[in-house]
């Protein structure tokens, strides 16, 4: 099966029209047109599709190159990314909303205790620490991860070797 055939039977499957689909994924109507009519996709055009049906590109391309596998793996970790993101600003959006509602009620009912500063300033601590992970330290932590990863593979394809070496021991 062709990739534009392939297009068109995910197209068909979400019972999308190409208009739909171009404007899902960002491309022009004649693009999918040709697609579906046999050419050729670029790397971007097949990435955009790929994530509107939510495939890999190797599913739609039909062959399994190391370049498709590179960009199933970015796009991946982008919607890790963005969702991510989502979390964080809705954990925001939240926090605000609670903290302020905390901080009338504080305000109407009990106007010489500042009991809502303390949760405010421990939430906003944590929302500050989300962001700080989320932004900053992302590239850090992803690097430790598969530091991590590659250190205990090691270590796990070196114990083997290490239990032939070892003469046995009786009691």
């Amino acid at each position: 099966m062709s990739t534009g055939e392939k297009v068109k039977e995910y197209r068909l499957k979400n019972a999308w029209s190409q208009e739909q689909l171009a404007e899902l994924a960002s491309l022009s109507v004649r693009t999918v047109q040709r697609i579906e009519k046999g050419h050729k996709p670029g790397l971007e055009t097949l990435s955009a599709l790929a994530s509107v049906f939510n495939v890999n590109v190797s599913d739609l391309s039909g062959c399994i190159h190391h370049v498709n596998e590179t960009l199933d793996t970015r796009i991946n970790e982008a919607r890790l990314r963005v969702g991510q993101e989502t979390r964080f600003y809705r954990a925001l959006i939240i926090a605000l909303f609670v903290c302020s509602v905390l901080i009338a009620v504080n305000y109407l009912f009990s106007p010489n205790s500042y009991w809502s500063a303390v949760v405010t300033l421990v939430w906003g601590s944590l929302v500050a620490f989300r962001a700080l992970r989320v932004f900053v330290l992302k590239d850090r932590i992803a690097t430790w991860q598969q530091k991590r990863v590659q250190h205990l593979i090691r270590e796990r394809n070196d114990l083997p070797a290490r239990e032939q070496s070892q003469p046995e021991k009786h009691d």
